[in-house]
């Protein structure tokens, strides 16, 4: 069986305004970019999401395709593509506002994602997924249908904007879809979302119990803690190669990273589940 990482949730397009006011369009979206970083990378990965066919729609699968990423399950469907408006501050952070009801990004369904063949060596979701119905219902059970042999990592990557009132329903998702993880990566902000109890590692182990073998905390220039059963590791971030445009996508390209290195490595959920994970993964 191919090594192949099968990333499901959304491609959408970022409008996104500068601190000097211009706007411009970016593709993006959490799996769209950790789809096209694990590409880049030179890993065998998927994209399952529902894409538009209009002309942004045209654009994000082109670009899925001129990096390598395999569509062959994607969805395209008449919706116009979701956008997301992204307003960036002076130091590079990015406040957002989504528009998802009658958008493309959320039309992917259940039949979808049990039409998929086969067995991949890990599955990767999180963001826009767990918010927005039809994909939102279907995501829970989609996971629990993986073989347990398989990782299973998502990123929550949680955006108050894109839930609105619906917050009760997505901490149901939420609860949900991390009982079958992995491994789970939050930021500090997720963690403020989600419902932390203490301090960043505290939350974490917190979040352990339900499910994850692995905890991954970013925390942005902070650096990384990796929160296990019986073991934290933190990672000091790396100095950045220039200066800080934005920080749109970065956590995707983190996502990206670890999950090429998990399969390249062939680490598998047993192994994460050992006492010396932490260290494995540091």
């Amino acid at each position: 069986m191919a090594a192949v990482i099968r990333v499901i949730g959304e491609a959408l397009v970022d409008v996104v305004s500068g601190a000097d006011g211009a706007e411009h369009v970016e593709l993006g979206g959490a799996p769209f970019n950790t789809a096209r970083a694990i590409a880049r990378l030179g890993g065998d990965v998927e994209f399952v999401g529902s894409i538009s066919t209009d002309e942004r729609g045209d654009r994000l699968d082109a670009a899925l395709r001129a990096d390598g990423v395999d569509v062959v399950h994607a969805v395209r469907t008449p919706l116009p593509t979701t956008a997301a408006h992204a307003a960036v501050a002076a130091d590079g952070g990015a406040r957002y506002e989504f528009r998802l009801a009658g958008t493309s990004a959320p039309a992917l369904t259940a039949s979808d994602l049990e039409a998929l063949p086969g067995s991949p060596h890990a599955v990767f979701t999180g963001g826009l997924a767990l918010v927005a119905d039809p994909l939102a219902s279907a995501i829970g059970p989609a996971l629990r249908a993986v073989d347990a042999t398989v990782p299973v990592m998502i990123d929550l990557n949680a955006r108050p904007a894109a839930i609105g009132e619906g917050m009760d329903r997505y901490l149901d998702v939420v609860r949900d879809v991390v009982g079958r993880a992995t491994v789970l990566k939050v930021s500090d902000e997720d963690l403020d979302v989600v419902g932390r109890d203490g301090d960043a590692v505290a939350a974490a182990r917190g979040l352990l119990e339900a499910g994850p073998s692995v905890v991954l905390v970013t925390a942005g220039a902070d650096g990384s803690t990796i929160v296990t059963a019986s073991d934290v590791r933190h990672v000091p971030a790396a100095p950045p190669p220039g200066p800080v445009v934005d920080t749109i996508g970065a956590g995707d390209a983190f996502d990206g990273a670890f999950l090429h290195w998990l399969v390249t490595h062939d680490i598998t959920p047993e192994r994460l589940r050992a006492p010396d994970a932490a260290e494995l993964i540091r």
